[in-house]
């Protein structure tokens, strides 16, 4: 239950960070929050990550989707067997996944808003995804590394 509520507190985040910049903001608008390092810039961004693959909205929308029920699915069936820092990376990777998903069906394409002026501009959707991952490879890396060093 903790994973579910985990997921929809990421989806309802992502969802009212973009509402409020999509909704306060005209596209390409930015606001310096410390000027030349961290803005708010609303991007419309109808590719994957740093714009690739713009106008292929089937990968942009198939893969994710099957990828996200894949996990989601997994999550279902091993979350008692999973070690809790796998299970909160897959619901953190799928909950970005949908966030940005959500948009991509609704609107075409994904709102982003974070600009490091140094990166490309990305959203809460997209910074869960990173997470979830750097988790995945912390589990890999350090956890069940741990245990098969154990085994042996």
């Amino acid at each position: 239950m903790a994973y579910f509520i985990l997921l929809i507190g990421i989806l309802v985040l992502d969802r009212v960070v973009k509402f409020a910049v999509s909704s306060g903001m005209s596209p390409g608008q930015s606001i310096p929050v410390i000027e030349n390092i961290f803005h708010i810039t609303y991007i419309r961004n109808t590719g994957a990550a740093f714009s690739m693959l713009q106008g292929q909205s089937l990968i942009l929308i198939g893969f994710p989707l099957a990828v996200m029920c894949v996990g989601l699915v997994l999550l279902v069936i091993k979350r008692k067997t999973w070690h809790p820092v796998l299970n909160t990376a897959v619901v953190m990777i799928c909950a970005g996944g949908i966030g940005n998903l959500i948009d991509r069906l609704l609107s075409g394409y994904v709102v982003d808003m974070f600009d490091f002026r140094v990166f490309p501009v990305f959203n809460v959707a997209d910074i869960f995804v990173c997470v979830g991952c750097g988790l995945v490879i912390l589990y890999v890396l350090v956890i069940d590394g741990k245990k098969d060093r154990n085994d042996r």
